[in-house]
């Protein structure tokens, strides 16, 4: 799977997804008052080295932060199922823009549906 993905997105294709998610994120009434405003890039730069990471790109992520402990990280947020839904719909967006398409979208589309539903956080 992690092959097929890096393949797909080229050189930057991670950085290029997160920016466009992220630019979404901004004027987002629902979740994008849950990230500091003065943290952008840092925001951008944690995701997109998550994501390096995560599809074997590079151990950076792991070297700067360590273990990702993502739910630990993200309880300080309440995240429910219109949160997760509505981070799915925006990188579903930010997929769409730098056109992300066939195998490779929907291997990535259900990595992060997996993962945003693990984000949850409150019983609805």
């Amino acid at each position: 799977m992690e092959a097929t993905v890096v393949q797909a997105l080229g050189e930057g294709g991670f950085e290029k997804l997160v920016a466009a998610f992220y630019e979404r994120v901004k004027s987002d009434d629902l979740i994008g008052p849950m990230y500091p405003e003065q943290d952008w890039e840092g925001a951008e730069k944690r995701l997109a080295g998550f994501l390096r990471f995560r599809f074997g790109i590079d151990g950076e992520y792991i070297k700067e932060r360590g273990h990702p402990r993502l739910r630990q990280r993200h309880i300080p947020f309440s995240i429910g199922e219109a949160e997760r839904d509505r981070w799915l719909e925006l990188m579903g967006e930010a997929s769409d823009e730098i056109e992300l398409v066939g195998e490779p979208r929907e291997l990535l589309d259900a990595f992060f549906a997996q993962v945003a539903d693990f984000m949850r956080n409150r019983p609805e």
